[in-house]
């Protein structure tokens, strides 16, 4: 199978082993080493897709992460969309083919792993060029931690497209030596094919590795794909190189258009000629090193178009030994070609002034506007640019702690500066952290090339702005610079503005190519200078990263952790089904054979009224608060008054947010004098701790109070029923159990067989009730003795869906369940719960609000069914009407809660109405499924109003 473009010898590719791999449709044959993109230009294909927009031919731009129209879809081995083939290395089995800037997400199971590790070092470098490299190594040999990254599979960065030697070697040889070195050192962590995406505070920087263990395998299910990296760096050095930019001219976008030094990438790293009858358009002096290597490779250069009007007399005398025609002050104005480029027209151009165009054959054309720093991360962590008129680029202004910019990224680009200044650098950095420089590093470069900057040109203008329809500026969003110039015309100053309104450098580049060009157009349409005009911002991620990527093994039951008691192992074995209630697994009800979940929820509710019950409360959220002032911060964090409660004792509260409505509630034992476990809902666990952080640490940063999360240290078992006093006084017999000795609301601590344990006097079923508290290590172990001995009992264990059952008969609220947001305490008939003797506490003004005491609150009441074997789903709304025909139906509530009760004997539910709790007694329909059926309201407390069951 040939590859009519690749050159007979050179580059890095291994020619031993070659690559079969399909695009749109076509078989073709590239070989290990090659990207996507090189093999498509070895085998002659140009046009890869077509444009989002105008759907435009378009092709290989460039020959890395900056290439602006490369988009493919791989779909073998597994479909991955909105890929560049600049960054897709060639494997066996590769099957692709090009998007219109739209791809297609896979629609089965990704079977490649993803995660993610953590490095901390002294020093990060960023990239492996040749200031990245020179970095590295001055760092390693001061006997520092040291990460060197780069995306590209090897290191070198620009030395591997070039013919250039090192100290007398050539670059490759330069470059496996320092490699050598560093590989040897265990101090240094070295990471191809590893993106810096973003840079962030304290010195964080993220990275994602793309891995090769999945290429040429068909079934990648135990291959790692991408590991991002989390690297914590005392000091980082960005050695990220620069990007050379397009000039835009009239239908600059054809296939066969590219950037200068890519196409010399390609030839001198890929072994791929980039054309056979090849252009040059160019602003400065790097383009010409890219003609001449093209030539001597045998490619004919057909022209040097070179928009400056004085060309040094060395590159004319070199151009003019091989053959090759330049024309100095001239711009190319169009280009032509039915799909691929076969002809371009140019001119001479003065002051703006375009003269008449001339034209000659190429099938493609080499663009060079000259070479911007990728200044992205030094950006990303704060740094300030400026404008540098004779470079005609922005570079970083001013240091920033923890950052150095080295290289070409700093605006240096001579390859003995380069090599220079990145030793430079990191001494600097060495300073800084305490070392010793070790063994100096002083490479330099045989030949080198001429650093002339060249002139600056935006765009070439062969006509209004307005109307230049084919100048295009970001080829991925088809925008141009008439786009701009309506931004402009618009009255759009801000380059912000000007990007969000044309949508140039918001597709997968971010503008490498096209960011800094926009910037210029702009600031020439708008009549100010670019230096004032500034950049858009460089945000992260660097390059686009796959959400599979960033989530990494966080997917599935890793995504939302799954929390179990110590008791889950007992439960399964014991026939158990379960509810999820936050990340815990609960115990929902325990079914006997040829039990459904209501004859199970009834058997239990039943078991725990007149007998003894055991529930598994370990998720209940619990919250250790300790210090001199945690009574009084817990004055202002509940609404009710917690200072005053004895060592002992226990008491119900409830949290509110700023506008009086109910977060949360529980129970607070009061430990000692300066310490309280506060007991919270299962669900809102993090949420309240999150909450009491927030105020402590700013509003009361002077309280000496501190908190900590005890939820998973302790397990917590209600022992719920009329009998479960004689079980709990047989099980602990040191202690008294009487109501006169153990009353409600209080707490005692005693032993069992030496292991500490506490009881509490807390119900939340309106049964006399214990919850017995050990710490979770002992937790089954508990669980299993309390089960035994309650066997001459009649113990039952039993689940949520009874708890909720039980809990609702009383009119007990659940936090989100019976509440919204929108619901006060007084809503909840529990007014007595809002203290009237404390000056303040979150939530108190709000109080006072009209709103919160209009007559026509949604309040907290029950609802009974006229049938009682109708249950009411949660959620039905409650109306006045008699037909659903009749316009407009008012809604007067909805229902919150809805059982069966064994207790009551029939349904019921609670619900919010407004101004519930004056309606009680009132009869209204609930709507359940197109049909309207009789309710009568009645008080949310349906069971033992008088509460004469809880002290058994």
């Amino acid at each position: 199978m040939t590859q009519p473009f690749r050159t007979v010898a050179g580059g890095r590719v291994d020619r031993s082993q070659p690559v079969t791999f399909r695009y749109n449709g076509t078989e073709l044959q590239g070989y290990v080493g090659d990207t996507l993109a090189s093999a498509l230009l070895a085998n002659g294909v140009h046009t890869v897709t077509s444009s989002i927009k105008f759907g435009r031919a378009r092709g290989i731009a460039a020959a890395g992460a900056e290439d602006p129209s490369g988009i493919v879809q791989v779909d073998e081995p597994f479909p991955d969309p909105m890929q560049l083939a600049t960054t897709i290395e060639l494997a066996p089995g590769l099957v692709a083919h090009g998007v219109p800037g739209q791809g297609k997400l896979a629609d089965t199971k990704d079977p490649a792993r993803y995660d993610a590790v953590h490095l901390h070092v002294d020093v990060l470098v960023v990239g492996s060029g040749p200031a990245g490299l020179v970095a590295a190594v001055t760092a390693a040999r001061a006997n520092l931690r040291v990460a060197i990254v780069d995306e590209q599979p090897e290191a070198g960065g620009s030395l591997l497209s070039t013919l250039q030697e090192i100290d007398g070697l050539p670059a490759p040889d330069w470059i496996s030596g320092i490699v050598d070195e560093i590989s040897e050192n265990p101090r240094v962590t070295h990471l191809q094919r590893t993106t810096i995406f973003g840079v962030y505070d304290d010195g964080l920087a993220l990275a994602v590795q793309r891995r090769t263990d999945h290429l040429g395998t068909a079934s990648p299910a135990d291959a790692l794909r991408q590991r991002v990296w989390r690297i914590r760096a005392r000091q980082t050095i960005v050695a990220a190189g620069a990007h050379e930019r397009p000039v835009v001219f009239a239908d600059n976008d054809r296939p066969g258009i590219i950037l200068a030094n890519s196409a010399r990438t390609y030839l001198n790293r890929y072994a791929v000629r980039i054309g056979n009858a090849v252009a040059v358009f160019t602003t400065n002096d790097s383009a010409y090193t890219a003609a001449f290597e093209l030539h001597d490779a045998g490619v004919a250069i057909t022209g040097i178009i070179d928009s400056r009007p004085l060309v040094g007399t060395e590159w004319l005398d070199a151009a003019a030994d091989r053959g090759i025609a330049v024309h100095p002050g001239s711009v190319v104005t169009g280009t032509d070609g039915p799909d691929r480029l076969t002809r371009i027209s140019h001119a001479t151009c003065d002051a703006d002034v375009v003269g008449p165009s001339a034209s000659f054959e190429a099938d493609s054309l080499l663009v060079s506007g000259g070479w911007n720093p990728a200044v992205h991360l030094y950006s990303q962590a704060g740094g300030t640019l400026a404008y540098d008129d004779r470079l005609g680029a922005f570079v970083p202004d001013a240091r920033i702690d923890g950052i150095a910019v080295a290289g070409s990224a700093a605006g240096v680009f001579s390859l003995n500066e380069v090599l220079s200044h990145g030793r430079e650098v990191a001494i600097a950095t060495l300073h800084k952290l305490g070392g010793r420089e070790g063994d100096p590093l002083t490479p330099s470069a045989d030949k080198d090339a001429d650093s002339n900057p060249g002139m600056v040109l935006w765009y070439v203008p062969t006509g209004d702005p307005p109307t230049l329809h084919t100048h295009f500026v970001d080829l991925q969003r088809d925008a141009t610079v008439a786009d701009i110039a309506r931004a402009v015309g618009a009255g759009l100053r801000s380059v912000e503005h000007v990007k969000r309104y044309t949508t140039i450098g918001t597709a997968h580049d971010q503008g490498k190519t096209s960011g800094i060009i926009s910037s210029g157009i702009t600031a020439e349409l708008s009549g100010v200078g670019i230096s004032d005009l500034g950049t858009t911002k460089f945000r992260p991620p660097y390059t686009p990263v796959a959400f599979a990527t960033l989530a990494g093994r966080n997917r599935g039951d890793l995504f939302d952790p799954v929390r179990v008691t110590s008791v889950h192992d007992w439960h399964v074995e014991n026939g158990a089904l379960f509810e999820d209630v936050g990340q815990w697994k609960r115990p929902w009800y325990y079914p006997q054979p040829g039990e459904d979940i209501h004859a199970a929820v009834h058997r239990e509710c039943a078991a725990v009224r007149t007998g003894v019950g055991m529930l598994d409360g370990t998720t209940l959220g619990k919250i250790d608060v300790q210090g001199k002032d945690a009574g009084e911060f817990l004055d202002l964090m509940y609404t009710n008054l917690m200072s005053t409660l004895k060592v002992g004792s226990i008491r119900y509260g409830v949290m509110c947010g700023v506008d009086g409505m109910v977060l949360d509630d529980g129970t607070v034992l009061r430990i000692d004098e300066e310490r309280f476990l506060i007991f919270t809902t299962t669900g809102g666990a993090a949420k309240i701790l999150d909450w009491l952080e927030e105020w402590l640490q700013t509003e009361w940063p002077h309280f000496r109070v501190w908190l900590a999360s005890v939820t998973e240290h302790w397990s917590t078992f209600p022992v719920v029923g009329p009998k479960s006093r004689a079980l709990i006084g047989e099980l602990f017999p040191d202690v008294d159990v009487s109501n006169e000795a153990f009353p409600f609301m209080t707490w005692r601590d005693t032993e069992l067989d030496g292991v500490p344990v506490r009881l509490s006097r807390v119900s939340f079923s309106g049964e006399l009730a214990y919850e017995v508290n050990v710490v979770s290590w002992f937790g089954l172990d508990l669980w299993k003795r309390i089960h035994a001995a309650g066997q001459r009992y009649g113990i039952t264990t039993y689940g949520t869906e009874t708890m909720h059952v039980l809990r609702a008969e009383k009119g007990y609220p659940i936090i989100g369940q019976d509440t919204d947001g929108t619901v006060t305490p007084q809503d909840l008939g529990m007014s007595w719960v809002v203290s009237k003797k404390k000056l303040d506490f979150v939530g108190k003004r709000s109080f006072a609000r009209s709103a919160n005491n209009e007559a026509t609150r949604r309040q907290l009441v029950g609802v009974l069914p006229i049938d009682h074997t109708t249950l009411l789903p949660e959620g039905t709304q409650l109306v006045s009407v008699d037909s659903l025909a009749e316009t407009p139906v008012p809604m007067h509530g909805f229902v919150t809660s809805s059982y069966r009760s064994a207790a009551l004997e029939r349904t019921f539910a609670l619900a919010l109405i407004k101004g519930g709790h004056s309606r009680l007694g009132e009869s209204l329909n609930a709507v359940v499924d197109g049909r309207l059926v009789p309710v009568i309201l009645t008080s949310h407390v349906l069971f033992d109003p008088e509460g004469a069951r809880r002290d058994g």
